[in-house]
């Protein structure tokens, strides 16, 4: 069997040049006889392996010189702790929950302060984001912490919240690179790479520098202080070396197709066919507000639990693989990442068409 269109939403596509790439490297990496999977990451090669994806990374996405680039380790699901325990000084935050990772997120950091869920669009089942353009921002909030997009869900921030002067956090693992960001409107960002970028194993925060001090929580573990990260330049300890070589990997093809305002045309171009056959479809129906919708996750149903079942099923079948929407809401889920080429949007769309036609007899629309 080929190479099948891997619409999952995380570890996900990547890019298959990358992988001819590593592949061609995966004995005898740049000359030192030895697979970077075997290398000392104190080695001379792994260093210049390392800086030059902070680097690339920097060019892409136009990162100022006050912010440090660390690559870590534990998930996005880790950061959960470590973010109030670096920041929370005044033992207070503001948490926008928009997802089940904002909840989870906002649960977890409740256990080092007081956390205020200052808005939600759980009323709706995360269908949409809420207005965010005058909250009640607490006044002793360290941080107001947003999900940019919501893998689960499909949903994203197209502005970005009025924090009234806060330190903003996001998490952006599902959208991270899929478009230019301005950096400086962020005390931190963060995501796990393993849903645009790279292997699971990494996680790369950009945190501005004033934030990174020895002032934590006490009892913060060491390896969860960004300090301790940062003046060790990622290599505090044994990093995901593989995983970084990647990611280094995957900017480079970013920056050869022009960055990131080309990737978000191509990702418009992608996402806005799959949106216009959901929008006229008898059969399938989105499930987000339409101006708040993500270009990188797109859940839709049909409404009949059997007909969701039949059309995964079939769809594997045809080479479509990983369409089944997370266990928490059913339906179906197409993550149509940077590395999702337009062909596999357009075989996606003609077999929906195809399976709408075959069955549209036998559901009472």
């Amino acid at each position: 069997m080929g190479r099948v269109y891997n619409f999952s939403a995380g570890p996900a596509v990547l890019p298959e040049e990358v992988l001819k790439e590593a592949a061609k490297e995966m004995l005898d990496y740049n000359g030192t006889g030895m697979s970077v999977m075997e290398m000392s990451h104190r080695s001379k090669a792994f260093e210049k392996i390392l800086t030059s994806a902070e680097q690339n990374l920097r060019d892409l996405m136009h990162i100022p010189d006050n912010y440090k680039v660390l690559f870590l380790q534990g998930g996005a699901s880790q950061q959960f702790a470590m973010i109030p325990m670096n920041f929370m000084k005044k033992k207070e935050a503001d948490y926008i929950i928009t997802g089940q990772w904002a909840k989870k997120a906002a649960d977890e950091a409740e256990k080092y302060g007081t956390i205020h869920r200052i808005a939600s669009s759980q009323d709706q089942q995360f269908s949409y984001i809420p207005d965010c353009s005058n909250l009640s921002i607490s006044k002793d909030a360290d941080y107001v912490y947003i999900c940019e997009n919501n893998t689960i869900y499909g949903t994203k921030f197209k502005k970005l919240p009025n924090t009234k002067g806060k330190i903003l956090i996001s998490d952006v693992s599902s959208c991270f690179l899929s478009e230019p960001m301005d950096v400086k409107k962020y005390g931190m960002i963060y995501g796990g790479v393993q849903k645009n970028i790279g292997p699971a194993g990494v996680v790369i925060a950009i945190i501005r520098e004033d934030l990174i001090t020895d002032d934590v929580l006490p009892g913060t573990p060491t390896m969860l202080t960004y300090k301790v990260h940062a003046d060790a330049h990622s290599l505090y300890n044994t990093p995901p070396a593989y995983g970084i070589y990647i990611c280094g990997k995957v900017f480079q093809w970013i920056q050869s197709l022009g960055g990131l305002d080309e990737m978000k045309k191509r990702n418009e171009r992608k996402a806005k066919i799959l949106y216009d056959f959901l929008d006229q479809s008898v059969m399938f129906q989105g499930t987000v507000r339409k101006e708040d919708r993500s270009l990188m996750n797109i859940p839709f149903v049909t409404g009949n639990k059997e007909l969701d079942a039949k059309f995964i099923k079939e769809a594997k079948e045809s080479g479509l693989e990983n369409l089944k929407g997370h266990r928490i809401v059913g339906g179906m889920r197409a993550s149509i990442y940077n590395a999702m080429p337009y062909e596999g949007v357009q075989s996606l769309v003609a077999f929906m068409e195809k399976f709408e036609k075959e069955n549209l007899k036998d559901v009472s629309i």
